[in-house]
């Protein structure tokens, strides 16, 4: 599933299209598809691992989900769930969920959950986190409601670099260390982004699908933990399990 910096780089590619007119769309989706139809498009937003397209009235907006891809003046053979073509290009989604937020965005989001975003609120986050003591740190990591953005990559990798087990309870987590590891999460998405666009994203992970812990030499293990059952990476000598 693509994380929160993913879609920013979609949304940077995309830009040729801001303030552009759809001449036609066509897909799979099941919403109004030609309601798009000589629309022009405001802007392009993001919120986590939503990607919205933005028009005077209502959204569309794409969740890539667990497979989902898109092409920028290409296409695939698989049937689109949404296409939308412009005097200037196309435009093409697959393998997503899509649909309609009618109205102003800015009534659907709450941008201080957003771990990328300018109006990113940590405090919010410590105070979501103190309302949940008994939740697995790692099942609260990956809730998007506090850490929008936020994905298996992500908190695997905060997690080891907070030196916290992932099966550790919130309340039983010291107050500065839940302080490092909010903080962590937006400094890690933006490493992530920087990393992702140089195309070496994968040899900056010290945990997410390691065998070997660089700190201590021992094995990484491996296990789905929380309700979530998320494969989690970490070491059970240097990431402290509290409980």
């Amino acid at each position: 599933m693509p994380e929160g910096p993913s879609i920013l780089i979609l949304k940077e590619e995309v830009q040729q299209f801001a303030g552009h007119k759809i001449l036609s769309a066509s897909g799979t989706s099941p919403i109004d598809i030609q309601r798009l139809e000589h629309k022009k498009i405001l802007e392009f937003k993001t919120w986590g691992k939503h990607f919205l397209i933005c028009f005077d009235d209502f959204t569309v907006k794409i969740h890539l989900l667990m497979f989902g891809t898109y092409r920028i003046n290409d296409r695939k053979e698989l049937q689109p769930k949404l296409s939308m073509f412009f005097t200037n290009g196309e435009l093409n989604f697959y393998t997503c969920s899509v649909k309609i937020l009618e109205g102003d965005i800015n009534n659907h989001y709450e941008w201080s959950e957003d771990v990328m975003s300018e109006m990113w609120d940590p405090k919010k986050a410590k105070n979501s986190l103190d309302e949940i003591p008994k939740d697995m740190i790692c099942d609260a990591i990956l809730d998007q409601n506090i850490f929008s953005g936020v994905g298996n990559i992500i908190k695997n990798e905060v997690l080891y670099r907070c030196r916290i087990h992932p099966e550790s309870l919130i309340g039983k987590i010291p107050s500065k260390k839940l302080d490092e590891l909010i903080s962590e999460c937006s400094i890690y998405s933006f490493e992530f982004l920087y990393w992702k666009k140089k195309n070496e994203l994968k040899k900056h992970w010290l945990a997410y699908s390691k065998s070997t812990c660089k700190r201590c030499n021992l094995p990484i293990e491996k296990k789905n933990t929380g309700k979530r059952n998320r494969s989690s990476f970490f070491c059970t000598n240097c990431q402290k399990l509290h409980i």
